[in-house]
């Protein structure tokens, strides 16, 4: 039986998982984001691309966030969803804070650098001006089998 809290974000999470398939294509972490508007629409996009880039900040997070600022004109995300395949690191956390996000929805948990939850928890802390609802652990055998076959082929 599925989970009713998980449940709406299957969908999301299976495209998420499709954009973190083609980030290992340049070498980087098989993460995967998307940031969803209000009425579940995709407005942005993103996968590490760290490798591609050169760029230290390009996690599939910062780039999904980024995707839907400029889509909107706007920097705050109210109303808005992050999905993303793997726990937000601290960086990502400031982000995902910082732009107001009003959800963040993941699939695998990162024991070694997560966020939101397991090492640390940012997007909680009752010392910042905004705290997002979390939800936890979509589709997180598959998040997390992707991460495995990605650092065992290496």
């Amino acid at each position: 039986m599925t989970d009713p809290l998980r449940a709406p974000w299957l969908g999301p999470m299976r495209h998420a998982l499709e954009e973190a398939v083609r980030a290992p294509e340049t070498g980087d972490v098989p993460v995967g984001a998307l940031v969803l508007g209000p009425d579940g629409s995709v407005l942005g996009r993103g996968r590490n691309e760290r490798e591609a880039t050169g760029d230290p900040t390009a996690h599939a997070e910062v780039l999904a966030i980024r995707e839907a600022a400029a889509q909107l004109g706007e920097w705050r995300l109210t109303d808005c969803t992050l999905v993303v395949t793997l726990e937000p690191c601290t960086m990502c956390a400031g982000a995902i804070v910082l732009a107001r996000l009003d959800r963040v929805v993941y699939g695998a948990v990162d024991e070694k650098a997560g966020a939101v939850g397991s090492l640390w928890d940012v997007v909680r802390d009752r010392r910042l001006n905004h705290r997002p609802e979390v939800i936890h652990g979509v589709l997180a055998d598959e998040c997390a089998a992707l991460l495995t076959h990605f650092f065992r082929d290496r």
